[in-house]
């Protein structure tokens, strides 16, 4: 027996569904009577007397499609009101057509544009006055107010003002606007004067403290104002002692309700990096993960967490998170079945060190693609644990390479960093030699359409990582200071992890790609080749992945040579003083470096370096033709001496022996331990800066 399913409507909504239609049939009757009215003083009285009930049945009629009866009066908007003058046009016609229609003559040739503008006002203004009305801001009171100029553009400052004239107490009043651009000086928004740009805060802000008007903030609306320019406009602050706040995003702002306030935001230092967004070709990143068998080592880290999070929103057909710490691997897994919970993963806890594990893992997991994260990055612990860093950095890559090979992967993907150029620590030459294993694989895969493909990926530092300057930093300022820099003239590059791993997926698609082109000699990326032959191609794409491809804007379809072993650099910019970074993170706490939190300077570290290279002096830059991604023409060595050289540091490693390790080390990696001057700027054709 079929149940009945039955709706019982609110009695509220249908007291005020029943109010609206009354109230628009009232005035829908009233603008009848003023319309004939207005056409002919002489006669006032609508002809026949029955006409405006005719006028409230036709805006019933019509506005039942428009919606009319279901406005909220308090929230009306600007579509709203047109739906209503749109349904009062239509009821004017309605009613001039019956007029003609019954024989009746009009009161005067202009009545149907008479009646269409009554119908109009009669309809929409009570609807807006109610808005205004209901939306009146409350009340200040003035003592307990901070003045504030909001800085934005027009979209960005309407919502927020708007936002904030819900709340009867906020703890600041906005007293003028700058805008981002300076052709709107002088404009108007939510009753407040566009006074500048915030390119001019300088003249600005003298003007209105001169006036004895300067203000306690400045609010940044805009969500894009970052960079050199927020950095100038937090200079010019400072001068004027001004503490410079950000907005929350405007799809976070808590509903209207009295009690809340909106909280403003410190700025976050990574707001401050002069980067420009990098169009990344996801075409070619859905190709490259989507359906396949996806590894991520060091899944736990800072950089393996992200690949994983970004890995999986790309749809692999299974996803292998290995980490050996239990906590970090947990949280992202955590993180993964919140955010996609139909994805198949598997959590494995394991060392990079153990091989046989390793091997184990690989042939049940078959992986196809392989991220290798996994490495202990903080230079004084691997400088007085070399044994360590030598195991994971250098055996663990190993480990890894050999055993996804041995799986049948097609392509490993190593995450290096700028450390392994000049080494003058542990932890960069272990870095550089892992480099050169998997350069060394790649060469010997050039001649062989089976063997495994390896892409290095070098990058520097990335804001906010574990065990960066950044989180001491805050820890720091928390604790009231002081701010611990090693030395005032260090330098590091940096980039927010998620840019550097966007970039790391778009190099391995780009890698992969052009790699197989260079085996084949054909237009195709490396995952659509069946690699029975080189004479047996076979297209693999399923429907949806190859639907992505042709949407996407890709860049591969242009040739791009890599050379034997080469490697991809990720374009850092320029690079930042450590201190300067100290200062700016002080000042963006609302607080003065130096008077209200100091910076005490503690020495150099073992194996740090006054600054990174990107670059060895032998690996001439070159461009590939993708915004954010450089290719260092590689030194590569003998994969015989390599190989000897990482046989004789696990035997070291196995007796215990560190001098003998980082013996064999030195020998593979002759820059190692020797200090080096500022490498000088290289040119690199087609790339800014």
């Amino acid at each position: 027996m079929r149940r009945r399913l039955s709706t019982k409507l609110d009695p509220g909504f249908v007291a005020r569904l029943s109010l609206n239609i009354a109230l628009d049939g009232m005035l829908a009757a009233a603008a009848v009577a003023a319309a004939f009215w207005l056409a002919n003083p002489q006669h006032p009285w609508p002809a026949p007397p029955t006409l405006p009930l005719a006028g409230a049945a036709a805006i019933w009629l019509i506005g039942v499609p428009f919606g009319l009866s279901r406005l909220h009066w308090r929230f009306i908007s600007l579509r709203d009101l047109s739906r209503v003058g749109v349904a009062a046009l239509l009821t004017a016609l309605m009613l001039t057509l019956l007029l003609f229609g019954a024989g009746l003559a009009l009161p005067s040739p202009g009545f149907p544009i008479i009646l269409a503008l009554c119908l109009i006002v009669l309809l929409t203004a009570p609807k807006l006055i109610y808005r205004l009305a209901r939306q009146a801001p409350a009340p200040r009171a003035a003592t307990a107010e901070q003045t504030a100029l909001l800085v934005g553009n027009g979209e960005s400052a309407e919502l927020f003002l708007a936002a904030m004239a819900r709340f009867a107490a906020a703890p600041y009043r906005v007293t003028g606007l700058l805008a981002l651009s300076a052709r709107h000086t002088g404009r108007r928004v939510h009753g407040l004067d566009v006074i500048g740009a915030a390119e001019q805060a300088g003249p600005v802000l003298a003007r209105l403290a001169a006036a004895g008007r300067a203000p306690d903030l400045l609010i940044v609306a805009t969500p894009e104002f970052a960079g050199d320019a927020l950095a100038a406009l937090l200079a010019t602050a400072e001068t004027y002692g001004v503490r410079v706040l950000r907005a929350p995003n405007l799809t976070n702002l808590a509903p209207a309700n009295a009690a809340e306030k909106i909280a403003l935001q410190p700025i976050a230092i990574e707001d401050l990096l002069n980067r420009r967004q990098v169009a990344l070709d996801r075409g070619a990143m859905a190709r490259l993960v989507t359906g396949r068998r996806v590894l991520v080592t060091g899944a736990g880290g800072s950089i393996g967490a992200e690949l994983a999070r970004q890995v999986a929103a790309l749809r692999p057909a299974e996803l292998l998170l290995l980490d050996n710490g239990e906590y970090a691997l947990w949280q992202i897994d955590l993180e993964l079945a919140e955010l996609h919970p139909t994805l198949p993963r598997r959590a494995v806890i394991a060392d990079v060190r153990a091989a046989p594990r390793l091997a184990e893992i690989c042939q049940d997991f078959r992986p196809e693609l392989v991220f290798h994260a996994a490495a202990l990055k903080h230079v004084p612990i691997v400088e007085a644990n070399p044994l360590e860093g030598l195991q994971t950095n250098v055996l663990g890559t190993r480990a890894v390479a050999d055993a996804a090979r041995a799986a049948g992967a097609k392509l490993m993907v190593l995450i290096s960093t700028d450390k392994a150029v000049n080494p003058s620590s542990v932890m960069g030459a272990t870095k550089r030699l892992a480099e050169m294993y998997c350069q060394g694989l790649d060469v010997s895969a050039r001649h062989d359409t089976a063997a495994m493909r390896c892409v290095t990926v070098r990058f520097g530092n990335v804001l906010g990582s574990t065990g960066s300057v950044v989180p001491l930093f805050r820890r720091q300022l928390a604790a009231g200071g002081p701010l611990t820099v090693t030395h005032p003239d260090m330098q590091r590059y940096f980039m927010t992890v998620g840019e550097a791993v966007g970039l790391v997926l778009q190099a391995s698609a780009v890698g992969a790609d052009t790699l197989e082109r260079d085996r084949f000699g054909l237009n195709q990326p490396w995952f659509d080749l069946k690699r029975e032959s080189p004479s047996q191609v076979k297209l693999e794409h399923d429907s949806e992945v190859e639907g992505e491809a042709r949407s996407a804007s890709t860049s591969t379809d242009h040739a791009l040579a890599i050379p034997e072993g080469g490697i991809f650099v990720l374009d850092m910019g320029e690079p930042v003083k450590i201190v300067d970074l100290a200062r700016q993170m002080i000042r963006l706490a609302g607080l003065r470096p130096e008077q209200d939190i100091g910076i005490r300077y503690t020495g150099l570290r073992p194996g740090e370096k006054l600054f990174e290279e990107l670059f060895h002096g032998g690996e001439q830059p070159a461009p590939t033709g993708f915004a954010g991604l450089l290719m260092a023409r590689p030194r590569t060595a003998d994969m015989r001496a390599v190989t000897a050289a990482i046989d004789a540091i696990a035997t070291a490693a196995q007796t215990g022996d560190a001098k003998a390790a980082l013996a064999a080390l030195a020998r593979l990696v002759p820059e190692y331990g020797q200090p080096t001057a500022p490498a000088p700027a290289l040119a690199v054709p087609g790339v800014a800066g």
